[in-house]
């Protein structure tokens, strides 16, 4: 079954009036904004999810693409050149064409990353960019599905999350809190190695950033404290534990590519993919019939042993598609770009909004519902609509590592007995909803032995 319904004739690029820019910026974008791009807000993602921000800003860009085309989208903007990217076609032009003429080191997110990642490969020139690139797809070996320090790594998400079922089983379950704790230091454990176990004060001390950082250059900068972030990561890198990404980044040469600059941004995209861990099984318990696919896939494996779980992996990815971590792409142009006859002038902002590309239900059949089975078939890997964890040259060089850590946590939690609703779990129809709150969460468990028992 295919994911689309059809897709709008492609034009060129067109100028929304004022008016509409400003129901573009209060309906679709500022509510996006108010609840954190860079560190969530919980309370305010809570707000959000009552009064469907995210479905009303789906409905607002519906509106303004049938009234301007599919783009790109000028909005009118006083001294910032801004253009939505809504068709799929021009969605692959800007991300493909990185860094030039679309580079990622978009204004915004430079005065937001800068707060606690100068060195970071997502705000890096381009003659910087390469080599801190290369060091990174190296430590995090992107492109495989299991990695190279996958024994360590599997063993850390293996040993938290069966703490966690301990925790569980004493309770009755579990929230979102309990969860984020063990995730955090599976986290830790991954990479900086098993003594950052229990270093809260390095991870409390990198989500202050995270929050300053989203008022972009506005926000307080917090010299000393982002300078002792610094001091503790090159610690770990110093006394690189063994198994660890610490210990891959020892063995990398300093100079530009500044291996410990990479860390902040390994540590703050992983925060974002416990929440998409938690959604994912809140999917699988509202899916009773994927559940037991996935309770099939596991049956009779070594869960100890590093390993591929795809049924597992593409229930992570839904909950990605569906909510998800980064729902504004951004790129900036490096030089004048032609649409269809029409130019763009350089440093024009390209705002491509993922959120409403993933749940367009004038375009895609599957919108609202749980669809795995685009991630196990290959079709949602040739959608240049679907973008969770971006695409392109400068797509996310963790997505493999996410999705093993990730798949290997829930996969101790489903192997340990039933996980069932306790709150905040939508129901499995096909209706579901635009914004589900992580923070809202929790499951309850029931031993292994119970479970055949019934």
């Amino acid at each position: 079954m295919t994911a689309t319904t059809g897709r709008p004739t492609r034009s060129e690029p067109a100028t929304a009036s004022f008016a509409d820019t400003v129901r573009v910026l209060g309906l679709a974008v500022a509510p996006i904004v108010a609840q954190g791009v860079i560190a969530r807000r919980r309370r305010v993602v809570a707000l959000a999810g009552k009064l469907d921000t995210d479905g009303r800003g789906v409905r607002e860009l519906q509106r303004i693409r049938e009234r301007y085309g599919p783009g790109p989208v000028r909005l009118r903007i006083p001294l910032r050149p801004v253009a939505l990217v809504l068709d799929p076609a021009d969605v692959r032009r800007v991300l493909t064409g990185t860094p030039g003429p679309f580079t990622p080191r978009n204004r915004e997110k430079r005065g937001a990353l800068g707060r606690f990642q100068r060195h970071g490969v997502l705000v890096s020139r381009n003659e910087e960019r390469t080599p801190r690139r290369r060091v990174v797809e190296e430590v995090l070996d992107g492109g495989h599905p299991v990695h190279r320090n996958a024994d360590a790594l599997v063993r850390a998400a293996r040993e938290e999350a069966t703490a966690l079922v301990a925790q569980a089983r004493g309770r009755g379950g579990f929230d979102s809190d309990d969860f984020m704790t063990a995730w955090w230091r599976v986290v830790r454990r991954v990479v900086l190695g098993d003594p950052a176990r229990d270093d809260h004060a390095l991870t409390d001390d990198l989500t202050v950033l995270r929050h300053s950082a989203n008022w972009s250059g506005l926000g307080r900068r917090h010299r000393r404290r982002s300078e002792r972030l610094r001091r503790r990561l090159q610690r770990y890198v110093d006394e690189a534990a063994p198994g660890s990404l610490a210990e891959l980044l020892a063995a990398q040469p300093d100079g530009i590519a500044d291996p410990v600059g990479q860390i902040p941004q390994w540590l703050f995209a992983f925060d974002p993919a416990g929440a998409v861990a938690l959604r994912a099984l809140a999917l699988l318990v509202a899916h009773p019939d994927e559940l037991a696919a996935v309770r099939a896939e596991l049956a009779g494996r070594d869960l100890d042993a590093p390993q591929d779980l795809p049924r597992l992996r593409a229930a992570v990815l839904e909950s990605a598609r569906l909510w998800p971590t980064t729902p504004l792409v951004l790129r900036d142009t490096t030089e004048p770009t032609t649409w269809a006859g029409e130019t763009l002038p350089a440093h024009t902002a390209m705002v491509v909004p993922a959120w409403f590309l993933h749940r367009d239900d004038q375009v895609r059949a599957d919108a609202d519902r749980f669809h795995p089975e685009q991630w196990l078939d290959g079709s949602a890997q040739a959608d240049w609509s679907l973008l969770p964890f971006s695409a392109g040259p400068a797509a996310c060089p963790g997505r493999e590592l996410v999705l093993l850590v990730a798949s290997t946590v829930l996969a101790t939690l489903l192997d340990a007995g039933d996980v069932t609703a306790a709150a905040g779990v939508p129901d499995g129809g096909p209706g579901l909803p635009r914004g589900l709150d992580p923070y809202a969460l929790q499951f309850r468990l029931h031993d292994t032995t119970q479970r055949s028992a019934r």
